[in-house]
């Protein structure tokens, strides 16, 4: 990449010069092209450590920055109050490019060597009825997350939790719809459901409500489970059963790990957990004084089953109404001595817009939206773009009218417009692809808008190493937006199709260019490369 070339040639630079190195050198991509294809501010870091102008230090290590050497670079300047600014070789540029046409779709691909090993756990809608549009937010940012940490090298195993266990509250009030009593859970779905399980009124009044609860679970998970997959576009590699825990004797295993430690004791009749011990404002139940095992556990136990699995790092993605349980889960975490092993995100909560009013969800009223209703309304690849364009991290509106229209004011329109457009060209030409030879003379390309192209698409090995690590998902529409501006703008400045056939060969060059990572930037959001519009 080319973040960590610039990062080494600084290094080099600055023991030379004979500072300390700092913690870490950061690399900027300046708005302005003014000051350069990429920046950094390590001289304002080493000044004022050494309590020099940081002016002056730029320019000390400037002089250990040899351009013909490193020969990447066109140019290398400093800039007040103390930048180094770093303008990339047109040479460089058009090597870049066959890289990409080179190795396809492989470009991008990173490789991790250590701790490789990636559970992410997402959407565990619990089994009492249809996922809601809510559930979306966490469905799509968990299966593009995992694509980006597969595309950076990470060993993915995606995973969705089932709360099926028959002793727990929510399965034994799903059995009391079968024993004869309304509740919130017996919606028309439901209704629909227990016909389809074909059994007897009296065959219900005879089961125990814990065992008739997790046969309607199972049931109504199959359905969500067939909607995830079929029209979501989500498979996972594990569908993990919290009952199947039980099954395995996992309560008792964690119990006694839990017991061992010292970590259990008992007030008010009831089992407590330590984990003020590892930074939470107050100890928490394990077990209640009927004997019921806590949602607490439940989770314990799960994490607990995960880390024994041989996971190097766990990542939960939860809703928001589970912001006050993150403190208990990484004490239980700490407790089990993987601390900076999970990390949790949490998804804040969606407004659907539509005519400049907010689409009420309010499941007391009985009127909270589907996310099947959301997906038939604007098409799957609106709602995942969309939903994918917004931090989970923060509340968002979603704009209904703009994700059905059709023009280039929707985003998702306007990006699958540029692959189409890339399509219609190459689709023109006698092979259905342009291969490139040694002797494509890509020095033809001279056009601003050609080498303004040639950066975006040279920034995709940044964008997938980035995300992998700051798990910021909404960099990949932003950055198959500013590919379709740069392409776009390429399209209508520099005609492709040519007399010069040479001039012709290296524009299709760029072109296929575009369509590989272009593609590779829609596949890892999920989102359909259409070849015609």
């Amino acid at each position: 990449m080319i973040k960590d070339k610039i990062r080494k040639n600084l290094e080099e630079a600055i023991k030379k010069t004979g500072f300390d190195l700092p913690k870490e050198i950061a690399i900027l991509q300046p708005q302005n092209e003014e000051f350069g294809d990429y920046s950094s501010s390590v001289a304002m870091v080493l000044a004022k450590l050494e309590k020099q102008n940081p002016i002056l230090v730029a320019e000390k290590i400037l002089k250990y920055l040899d351009i013909k050497k490193l020969n990447i670079y066109k140019d290398i300047t400093v800039a007040k109050p103390g930048f180094i600014n770093f303008f990339l070789s047109e040479k460089y540029l058009l090597d870049e490019l066959s890289t990409i046409l080179k190795v396809k779709e492989k470009y991008g691909q990173g490789r991790i060597e250590k701790r490789n090993k990636i559970n992410v756990e997402f959407i565990s809608a619990n089994p009492t009825g249809k996922l809601h549009v809510g559930h979306g937010r966490g469905a799509f940012y968990g299966d593009v997350l995992s694509n980006v940490l597969k595309k950076a090298g990470y060993d993915v195993t995606r995973e969705f939790y089932i709360n099926d266990a028959k002793n727990s509250k929510q399965i034994k009030t799903l059995g009391e719809i079968l024993h004869g009593q309304k509740n919130p859970y017996a919606t028309e779905f439901v209704d629909k459901l227990i016909k389809d399980l074909g059994q007897t009124e009296n065959y219900w009044k005879t089961t125990q409500i814990g065992d008739a609860g997790f046969q309607l679970a199972e049931k109504i998970q199959l359905a969500n489970r067939e909607f995830i997959e079929r029209d979501l576009g989500i498979h996972f590699d594990v569908w993990m059963s919290e009952q199947s825990l039980h099954d395995m004797g996992l309560p008792e295993k964690t119990m006694k790990w839990l017991n061992t430690i010292g970590l259990t004791y008992e007030k008010d009749e009831a089992l407590w957990m330590k984990t003020t011990k590892f930074g939470d404002d107050k100890d928490r139940v394990l077990m209640r004084k009927t004997g019921e095992l806590t949602y607490f556990f439940a989770d314990i136990m799960y994490h607990f089953d995960k880390f024994e699995r041989g996971f190097d790092e766990l990542v939960d993605i939860w809703g928001a109404d589970h912001h006050g349980y993150m403190e208990r889960m990484q004490a239980a975490v700490k407790a089990m001595e993987r601390e900076g092993d999970l990390k949790i995100i949490i998804t804040q909560l969606v407004r659907l817009i539509s005519n400049g009013k907010e689409v009420k969800m309010s499941k007391r009223a009985g009127t909270v939206v589907n996310l099947d209703w959301l997906v038939k309304e604007v098409g799957l690849d609106a709602t995942r773009f969309f939903f994918l364009m917004k931090s989970v991290e923060t509340h968002m509106d979603f704009n209904l009218d703009l994700a059905k229209e059709q023009s280039k004011k929707n985003p998702v329109y306007y990006v699958q417009y540029a692959y189409a457009r890339i399509s219609s060209i190459e689709s023109r030409m006698s092979t259905n692809a342009f291969q490139a030879t040694n002797t494509t003379n890509f020095g033809l390309l001279k056009e601003p808008a050609e080498f303004e192209l040639i950066k975006i698409l040279l920034k995709f090995p940044e964008i997938v190493a980035d995300v992998s690590k700051n798990y910021e998902i909404q960099g990949l529409p932003v950055y198959a937006i500013a590919i379709a501006d740069k392409f776009h703008n390429f399209y209508e400045k520099c005609r492709v199709l040519t007399e010069d056939e040479e001039l012709t060969e290296a524009r299709l060059g760029l072109v296929e260019a575009t369509r590989i990572v272009l593609g590779e930037t829609l596949d890892l959001m999920g989102i359909e490369k259409k070849t015609k519009m």
